[in-house]
């Protein structure tokens, strides 16, 4: 069931319905969460004795920490759980990535041993459910938060639809306390919610679902293409990934807030980022976050020396990349963008109050060279492979032969549609995030519905693509 679905409206329809009728804040709130189960047992069901599993396992270990007396018992509970959360992860997620790598290490050397592979299916959202209820335990442990007040609330928590499959990552210092809200539909709270909703849809039916269609097209076969179609694919792609993912957070945030409940934005115009350090304060805020909070600072962070720090910045990013997938190509994506994150801290700490430029010039400049670098390192997190992306970084940085018209009037269409939307639709939502949603009258009501509708109608693609974080 994915958000853009007509089973999600039908779904969401009903859960509306009984959150208005249903009397008690405990039977509205056990509700919820048999809701949050049924929407992601929807895919499989028998993922959901997966994530109810790993539910009592860190309830009770965050239980174990907040109440043990002997540090060495509260420090065991809490590993415990990191090596419980991370080799669920690892098998459903990495087994098979590792033994195909241990494999092709061993014929290199012409062994002809060979380590067997399983028929594993991944469970959809594993990644932000084991970050979540792993940043839970490390919490308590920490004493940032207290234990959830019942199973059932750390249970939503874990399971809370709206994000459950692909983020934001929820914090329980975050959302705890907006589970001690009187779950009450409000009419504000349905037009916010809402409109952030329509948003959300636009960026991914809209703009991202048809960019797709010409992306798949060119690095399906990107030997097939010249130069210039090349380069309008990969920046279609940034175009698709972005509002893909950030369609998808905002569908999260305005479900959420139609229920009452307030999730903190995932992306904040990162394109317009002026360095690369800048973009990962502005793209997928939850996760890097988490990884600053996590996995940066308990490495060291810039206490031990710039080296370190540099050191550190990299090996972050690294596992990030690994996170998001595995195969070698999430790997060398995010050693590149450790690399970018290492030099751009060395460049702002020794060399940049050394250049005098003009600001306007200056900050088109940063601006520039940022965006290329993640337009070019997307290359390698769409491509199927390593052999695909080099195809693909050669047709664009090569001395391709002269380009044809191939291609090229499919991406002209394409982002005259999505270039004006993503404006639209970042300003809009930008609006909303602070706050400030768009008051309208009963007239304005029908006319807005009705332009989306007639959008969602003509605009969109006749088969729609399935959210692009929902394999990670």
């Amino acid at each position: 069931m994915i958000f853009s679905s007509l089973e999600f409206f039908v779904f969401f329809a009903i859960v509306l319905l009984f959150l208005v009728t249903a009397r008690g804040q405990q039977t509205k709130k056990l509700f919820l969460l048999a809701a949050s189960y049924f929407f992601y047992g929807y895919w499989d069901w028998r993922f959901t004795f997966l994530m109810l599993t790993m539910t009592v396992v860190n309830y009770g270990l965050g239980l174990r920490v907040e109440h043990a007396v002997n540090r060495h018992v509260k420090k065991l509970s809490l590993v415990t759980a990191i090596i419980f959360n991370l080799g669920v992860l690892g098998f459903f997620k990495y087994y098979n990535f590792f033994i195909d790598s241990a494999n092709a290490a061993i014929q290199s050397v012409n062994f002809s041993a060979a380590f067997p592979q399983l028929d594993i299916i991944l469970p959809v959202g594993i990644s932000f459910i084991t970050f979540q209820v792993m940043a839970y335990v490390i919490d308590i442990y920490r004493g940032v938060t207290a234990s959830a007040e019942t199973f059932w609330d750390f249970a939503l928590l874990t399971a809370f639809f709206p994000q459950l499959v692909a983020g934001p990552i929820l914090k329980a210092k975050q959302f705890l306390p907006e589970l001690q809200k009187k779950i009450v539909i409000r009419r504000q709270n349905l037009l916010i919610g809402g409109q952030i909703f329509l948003l959300g849809l636009f960026r991914k039916v809209i703009v991202a679902d048809r960019l797709a269609l010409y992306v798949d097209t060119v690095f399906d076969q990107p030997q097939d293409f010249s130069s210039t179609t090349t380069w309008l694919a990969v920046i279609a792609y940034a175009v698709q990934i972005y509002c893909d993912f950030s369609g998808y957070s905002d569908m999260a945030i305005g479900t959420a807030k139609c229920l009452g409940y307030d999730i903190p934005i995932n992306f904040n115009l990162p394109y317009l980022s002026r360095s690369i350090t800048e973009f990962w304060r502005r793209w997928h805020i939850s996760l890097s976050t988490w990884l600053r909070e996590y996995l940066y600072i308990p490495l060291g962070g810039n206490r031990k020396g710039k080296v370190r720090q540099y050191v550190n910045l990299w090996l972050v990013m690294l596992l990030g990349g690994l996170w998001h997938g595995a195969s070698w190509n999430f790997v060398l994506w995010g050693a590149l963008h450790g690399t970018a994150l290492a030099t751009h801290k060395f460049y702002a700490d020794a060399i940049r109050s050394h250049i005098r430029l003009p600001k306007l010039f200056y900050n088109g400049l940063t601006w520039a060279v940022t965006f290329l670098f993640v337009c070019t390192t997307w290359v390698f997190f769409r491509a199927a492979n390593f052999s695909d992306a080099f195809v693909v970084l050669q047709s664009m940085y090569g001395w391709p032969l002269a380009d044809t018209a191939s291609g090229i009037n499919w991406y002209a269409s394409g982002l005259l549609i999505a270039f004006p939307g993503v404006i639209v639709a970042d300003y809009l939502g930008n609006c909303l995030n602070q706050g400030h949603y768009i008051q309208l009258n009963r007239f304005s009501h029908w006319f807005w519905l009705s332009f989306w509708l007639l959008g969602l109608l003509f605009l969109a693609p006749q088969n729609p693509q399935p959210f692009v974080y929902f394999q990670f």
